[in-house]
């Protein structure tokens, strides 16, 4: 469900069964003359729409404004925008306190955008995953007073944490693609991986009688992009994102 149509007794409701609660986390960065500078976003967004056929999830509305960086091109006439990491910790630290307010344990925040680098963190998800921890330490402590970890109470925190209840998964920021995925499918920038991703979920996002506009190395494979490699990916990342939310 779109979190801005729900009512609070369906907000009860994904609370009491821990509904997963999913941000599609992104930017707006040029992809190329032939693809829309929302890709990174879109391709998100799109696959959550086919998870939400599958299983009941909450689906926030997307952030779209991460750091995109100048790197592929500068920002003049080509669209990208680029806010610096500095700012979106602290935006990201109260979105996240405020839905674990709420009342929600079992909150994602997916990203497209840099993800072959996702393990040593590039702007945009390394302030997000921060934000996550601060927001978490930050809520334990409204909710338990300081020293929370120290006291009697938490004795059995190995134990619980050995068992699967950490309070520091309540909050996990994740790339699109797994390692697994990216071995079996093109990954790119605005080439023919993402290009075809598109193709198959957001054909609107795309003019392939552009492709030959382009100039960038990075898009020299886009010519090969069709929807059928685009579905090949998709399917591979609905299989995940079943896994990881369900």
């Amino acid at each position: 469900m779109r979190y801005e149509l729900m009512l609070p007794h369906q907000l009860r409701t994904a609370i009491a069964e821990n509904w997963p609660v999913v941000l599609p986390l992104g930017v707006l960065e040029y992809h190329g003359e032939h693809m829309a500078v929302g890709m990174d976003t879109l391709a998100v967004i799109k696959m959550l729409d086919l998870v939400e056929r599958e299983m009941p999830i909450v689906i926030l509305p997307p952030f779209y404004y991460g750091a995109a960086s100048y790197a592929v091109a500068p920002p003049e006439g080509s669209g990208s925008v680029h806010v610096e990491s500095r700012s979106l910790a602290p935006f990201a630290e109260d979105l996240f306190f405020s839905l674990l307010r709420i009342g929600f344990r079992n909150i994602h925040a997916i990203i497209h955008h840099q993800t072959e680098n996702f393990v040593a963190g590039m702007p945009t998800d390394l302030a997000f995953k921060t934000a996550g921890r601060q927001a978490i330490f930050r809520f334990l402590e409204k909710e338990h007073g300081e020293g929370w970890w120290g006291d009697e109470a938490s004795a059995n925190y190995y134990a619980d944490h050995a068992a699967g209840a950490n309070p520091f998964n309540w909050v996990q920021v994740h790339p699109l693609m797994s390692p697994d995925i990216l071995a079996n499918y093109p990954f790119d920038h605005a080439g023919e991986g993402e290009t075809s991703l598109m193709l198959a979920l957001c054909p609107e996002a795309v003019e392939m009688e552009r492709v030959d506009e382009n100039q960038g190395w990075y898009t020299a494979s886009a010519k090969d992009a069709s929807s059928e490699i685009g579905e090949r990916g998709r399917d591979m990342i609905l299989q995940r994102l079943r896994k990881l939310l369900g």
